[in-house]
Formats: C-alpha cells, sequence, structure tokens
C-alpha cells in the first residue's frame, strides 16, 4: 500500500475524486494516469461481497483463467512421481520433485510462487503444512490434481486463486499498468463472471457490494456498479 504522505502518492490522490463512482473505462484510464511509479505496477482489483465471513457455506473462493494474463508468469514446483514429472516439466514446471523437493522446502528452498500436487504425494507433503500455511497445495484452489501438467500450463498462462478475506474482500490482480485498456477490460469482464459463478447458493440481497481499483502505488478509484450492470446486460 502506497504511503499516503508521499508525494508522488499526493500528486496522483488529487486526479482521483475520493467519492466518485467512475465508470469501467474511466478508472481505467485514470489507473494509468496516477501509476507514476519506476515500475510496472500491478492493478489490483477489490471486491466487497454481501456475504457473512465466518459462515462456512458463504466462503467464496475459486480460480480463474484471465485472457491476458497477470503480467506476472509464477514459479511452479510440483509434487509427483512417476511419468507425472516428465510430463510437469514438458508442461513449464520450474521444478519438480518428491521426498527431495519437501526436503529442499523444509531447509530453507523458497523459490517458487505456487505448489501443485498429484493427490498420492499429499502424505509426502504433509508434514509441509505448518511451515507453509496457506502455500500449501489446495484441491480448492485446483492444486492438487492428477493432472499436474495441466495445471502448471493454466498457472503458467494466467489463472488465478481469488478467496475471501476476513472482511469479505476478494484481492485480485488485473494486469499491469502497462496493458492496454481492451485486455484490462477483458480481464475485468473475465472475473466478475467468475466471482458471479462463485456466489453461495446461501446469499441473499446484492452480491457484489463494491468495487475499487487502484495500482500497486496509486490511490483507490470507485467503480459505478450500474455502469458495470449495463455493460453486462449489453454483452
Amino acid at each position: 500500500m502506497a504511503r499516503t504522505g508521499s508525494r508522488r502518492y499526493e500528486e496522483a490522490r488529487e486526479k482521483v475524486e475520493p467519492e466518485q463512482y467512475y465508470t469501467l473505462d474511466e478508472a481505467l484510464e485514470l489507473i494509468k494516469e496516477t501509476a507514476t511509479a519506476d515500475f510496472d505496477e500491478t492493478v489490483d482489483c477489490a471486491i466487497k461481497l454481501g456475504v457473512t465471513p465466518g459462515k462456512g457455506d458463504q466462503n467464496v473462493r475459486g480460480t480463474v483463467v484471465l485472457p491476458h494474463g497477470t503480467g506476472k508468469v509464477p514459479r511452479v514446483a510440483v509434487f509427483a512421481e512417476g511419468e507425472a514429472v516428465r510430463e510437469a516439466e514438458a508442461a513449464g514446471a520450474d521444478r519438480v520433485g518428491a521426498e527431495d523437493l519437501v526436503q529442499a522446502i523444509q531447509e530453507g528452498w523458497s523459490d517458487f510462487d505456487i505448489l501443485v500436487a498429484q493427490p498420492q504425494m499429499m502424505r509426502v507433503v504433509g508434514p509441509l503444512g505448518k511451515q507453509l500455511g496457506p502455500r500449501m497445495p489446495s484441491k480448492k484452489a485446483g492444486n492438487i490434481t492428477d493432472d499436474v501438467a495441466a495445471a502448471v500450463k493454466s498457472l503458467k498462462s494466467g489463472r488465478v486463486e481469488f478467496k475471501m478475506d476476513r472482511g469479505a474482500v476478494l484481492h485480485v490482480p488485473l494486469g499491469r499498468v502497462s496493458f492496454s485498456t481492451e485486455q484490462l477490460r477483458d480481464n475485468f469482464n473475465t472475473l466478475i463472471s467468475a466471482v458471479q459463478a462463485a456466489r453461495p447458493a446461501s446469499a441473499t440481497g446484492r452480491f457484489i457490494r463494491s468495487i475499487t481499483l487502484s495500482a500497486t502505488m496509486g490511490p483507490g478509484i470507485k467503480i459505478d456498479l450500474s455502469d458495470i450492470t449495463r455493460r453486462r446486460a449489453v454483452a
């Protein structure tokens, strides 16, 4: 999060009306104007949901393949055995192993972003649970699978996981500021469709309460939900 006291941040914030709601295209253009860091900033999408955190039947979690990726190719390590080792390597896995990979992680190796595992390998991976915490392979995230090669390809091509935090908010990267407005719009629409599809059956009332976009070092920009509704109705 940007420091509100920085001159750069304050200059960027002056371009955004804090109480105004912008159309998606207006917001994406403002993102580009307010991203002034000397690196290609990530565009973050924060979605506030109308569900009750803590209720198991209202937990919102899923995965989505963004059509233009996120601008970052994750480092994927795979726990596999047999023919799946060769298949994972051919799919682009950065490292594949079994007990040797577990030992490496226990000894401090951490050059990975995501872990994938065959179901039968979880007996080997299990002891890493306390050390890895939320970075452990997960069935809900699609990272425990018989087809590890497909998982690696999907992750490398732009698959991201979205998971609600304790405040019922999803934080998902939409891409980089250097992406075109059209690319960011496509990624946004794909994400919203996936989030809507993950709506719990027990959720009542308005499911998506608010959406805010921001660059890594930029201010939050509120999205006019009626604009999103119109776009989806026309599409």
